[in-house]
């Protein structure tokens, strides 16, 4: 089969397309032929390579994907060949205390496609079969690709750990992005106030287009914490949605009202950030991790959102497998709205 390996850390160009050996499913696997994968920021990590993490070389990035069922293992039952579906990005071992108490994304042996494992830059993958899951009615490979890892780790985000109620303000930082794109939804859905910040008036727009109510350009108006106080009556928002890391994390903090929650999933700019601990005690503050993904229970809750229409994907643009490295390089200059996705 063909597939963008890398073989080496680096920039976009270490993406090489290259044929490989088919990979062959286990008793309990499906080999699904890949119709589409979109683009994650944590591509470009395992990319450029993370301190204190070894990759498995070479290696077949993508978590994102969405296909046709080949082939089915012997003790598969729940899926069959030629069924369309989308995968669950998350890998666990299904035995352990935490896996059986339904927080499978806190498994010691937690692993993802595209990650620790290989992924959808290529023409077959294979998976778990409890990880593939109809693509919803009325929706495109390219669509559903955008859905796995993207939304789930923004529902997790902001259902399982900020408990984000209607009513409240919510913060969403960097909206162009897929994190940001499905975090505008997730909240306008769960009946909350959004005020999102992109770096455009173009980005800003969509934004509103997806139900954001209030926008801040954070490139003409950088303290954009004074912005969110102002259109909070000086109170400041419940949550905010950080995943751009350390050029935002202060005014990110600065954000939070009394009792405010900071969610956290990613650090695109940088891993080191610094807070005045007086305003965490002060403000009864909570700060909270959230690794990419979610629970897979979670998957399948927001699942019947899309379709039935209240969540929508977002696909900025659709290139073939063999310019991924273009894809890279595109989303690394924050070009894009929505999602980047490849197609073999």
């Amino acid at each position: 089969m063909r597939a963008a390996v890398i073989r080496e850390h680096g920039g976009p160009e270490v993406l090489n397309i290259e044929n490989v050996p088919d990979p062959a499913p286990r008793a309990d696997q499906v080999l699904v032929e890949v119709r589409a994968c979109a683009l994650n920021h944590l591509d470009t990590w395992v990319r450029r390579g993370l301190p204190g993490m070894t990759f498995p070389m070479p290696h077949i990035l993508g978590n994102d994907i969405a296909g046709v069922v080949r082939e089915v293992g012997d003790l598969v039952a729940t899926v069959k060949p030629g069924d369309e579906v989308l995968l669950a990005p998350g890998v666990s071992c299904g035995a352990c205390p935490q896996c059986l108490g339904g927080d499978d994304n806190l498994c010691a042996s937690y692993d993802m496609l595209g990650y620790g494992l290989p992924g959808g830059y290529a023409e077959l993958v294979v998976a778990p079969a409890r990880n593939a899951h109809p693509i919803p009615a009325g929706l495109t490979f390219e669509e559903a690709a955008t859905i796995p890892l993207t939304f789930l780790t923004a529902w997790h985000m902001l259902v399982g750990r900020a408990k984000l109620k209607a009513g409240e303000d919510v913060l969403v930082l960097a909206a162009g992005s897929g994190v940001g794109v499905a975090a505008i939804q997730i909240a306008k859905l769960l009946g909350a106030r959004v005020i999102a910040t992109a770096s455009t008036e173009i980005k800003l727009e969509r934004a509103k287009g997806l139900g954001a109510d209030e926008t801040i350009n954070y490139e003409s108006s950088p303290d954009f914490h004074k912005a969110v106080k102002r259109l909070t009556a000086g109170k400041g928002v419940e949550v905010v949605v950080e995943h751009v890391g350390a050029a935002t994390w202060t005014r990110s903090v600065a954000s939070l009202a009394r009792n405010g929650r900071l969610v956290t999933c990613g650090a695109t700019t940088g891993y080191e950030a610094t807070i005045d601990i007086r305003h965490l005690f002060y403000k009864h503050l909570s700060l909270l991790g959230s690794f990419c993904s979610g629970r897979h229970s979670e998957l399948v809750e927001l699942l019947p959102f899309f379709a039935d229409g209240r969540l929508k994907p977002v696909v900025d643009r659709v290139l073939p497998l063999e310019e991924a490295g273009e894809a890279h390089r595109l989303m690394g200059d924050r070009a894009q709205f929505g999602k980047i996705v490849l197609v073999p």
